[in-house]
């Protein structure tokens, strides 16, 4: 249920309607507007206490909320929400580029790539140090020791840091190192990985799943608002379909469908979603022509020696001709409605 206060509302009477519905045993999520506020009522049938705040100063209207993921939908908040990763914004005016290698390998390839990824525009390094991988026998990340490295080379190139946490237990150790944590596909439906990320404090970066609907993603996505945290950047990196030729299917639809019913952040990984480093350029712009706010993309300065994910990786004139189309496009589409 959403109440919706009048342009005229003070803030004490805001305060006094979500006291309200505090004492009614439900849970208030507070959102202000530019001209006004809006009050989310969360907890069991929340409709069914429209009675009890319809006669409270300052409402405009009560408004029963359709859509099951309540904290991310837009019935709740109408306008986009910007994600603060240590001073770079996700959702707002700019394409926010995230790029690096898949995995933290060493500290002589991790700087190496940080340094050219930084200089070509990139504002957030990727770079996994924890790898779930499908076999067993894969290479499975340097741990603690590649958090150090990225760091290290934080601190050197001025670059954010995103980095995969994989189980509960590790959450504290990474959010330690790192300025976003990102929640991989295969843990999109780890709901116990989810609220322990919600508690973190640090922005999350919430994988699709690679069987999962829009609607289980943004499900996930209210695990971790659920706790409290308002960070989350949604990443379309691909779908399970019955096409082979691709490692996965590239749902791009999700892009503006997700912008149409969340006020969440949207940003695409065209590398996990192809599979094929060829591929990377051309879907990194219909991603951002279709509305994605960011891209994460593996670069590597000698893919055919990467541990991992080499195929999709880009080298470094890749990336670099990569940046330049997105320079172009953003040219082009200068001054037109989003």
């Amino acid at each position: 249920m959403i109440i919706v206060m009048s342009r005229q509302a003070a803030p004490a009477q805001v305060e006094a309607v979500a006291a309200r519905v505090r004492e009614v045993g439900l849970r208030p999520e507070v959102s202000v507007g530019e001209d006004r506020s809006v009050i989310g009522v969360i907890g069991g049938n929340a409709y069914a206490y429209r009675e009890v705040f319809a006669h409270l100063p300052g409402i405009q209207e009560i408004v029963q909320i359709t859509k099951p993921f309540k904290l991310a939908s837009r019935e709740l908040q109408p306008r986009d929400t910007v994600v603060d990763v240590g001073g770079v914004p996700i959702g707002g005016d700019r394409v926010v580029m995230m790029a690096g290698p898949c995995s933290v390998e060493n500290r002589e390839m991790l700087l190496e790539t940080a340094r050219y990824v930084a200089g070509q525009g990139a504002r957030i390094l990727r770079g996994g140090a924890f790898k779930p991988r499908t076999s067993p026998y894969s290479f499975q990340g340097l741990g603690e020791a590649g958090l150090r490295l990225l760091a290290e080379a934080r601190e050197e190139t001025g670059l954010r840091v995103v980095s995969e946490v994989v189980t509960p237990s590790d959450v504290e150790l990474v959010a330690s190192y790192v300025d976003m944590l990102q929640v991989g596909t295969r843990n999109m439906q780890n709901y116990a990985l989810l609220q322990e990320v919600g508690r973190s404090g640090r922005p999350v970066l919430l994988k699709r799943g690679m069987s999962s609907t829009v609607e289980e993603w943004l499900l996930a996505a209210e695990y971790i608002l659920s706790q409290g945290n308002r960070g989350v950047v949604l990443c379309e990196r691909g779908i399970r379909t019955f096409e082979n030729s691709t490692r996965f299917t590239l749902d791009l639809n999700s892009v503006p469908l997700v912008r149409e019913l969340s006020h969440l952040p949207v940003v695409v990984d065209p590398s996990q979603g192809t599979g094929r480093w060829s591929l990377v350029r051309p879907m990194s712009l219909a991603a951002v022509a279709a509305g994605a706010q960011g891209l994460i993309v593996e670069v590597h300065p000698r893919p055919a020696e990467a541990l991992s994910d080499g195929a999709q990786s880009l080298d470094f004139d890749e990336f670099s001709r990569l940046m330049r189309g997105l320079q172009r496009l953003e040219e082009a589409t200068a001054g037109q409605p989003a």
